[in-house]
């Protein structure tokens, strides 16, 4: 199987972002390699679905919502969540797993409060 492209939602590069910027935050101006490492360690996660698409398990969450096409990932302590098609991974988002996932992926995914 060739390599599949990956890409990001709009929403999933905002969440890659706060993450580094919190990160940044914690460790205050002296912590921007630290920042830097962090989110380099979650883009080196999701760069594997480039050769290991299926990797991730679907979500069982998304059960009861009829989409069992949604698969994820995990890196301590995020859920990155994605999808596939034939030719391109998308991650949709990236989120704190300690999180109410169901109400998260309602909000995000279906535009539900």
């Amino acid at each position: 199987m060739p390599k599949l492209r990956v890409e990001y939602t709009e929403q999933a590069r905002l969440d890659l972002r706060q993450i580094f910027e919190r990160r940044l935050a914690q460790r205050g101006p002296e912590g921007w390699d630290g920042a830097r490492a962090h989110l380099a360690e979650i883009l080196s996660t999701i760069d594997g679905l480039a050769d290991f698409p299926e990797r991730g398990p679907r979500l069982s969450e998304m059960a009861d919502f009829g989409n069992a096409g949604l698969r994820q990932l995990s890196h301590p302590l995020y859920r990155i969540v994605y999808f596939l098609d034939e030719e391109v991974a998308t991650v949709a988002m990236v989120a704190d797993g300690r999180r109410d996932f169901v109400t998260l992926l309602q909000r995000r995914l279906f535009g539900r409060t």
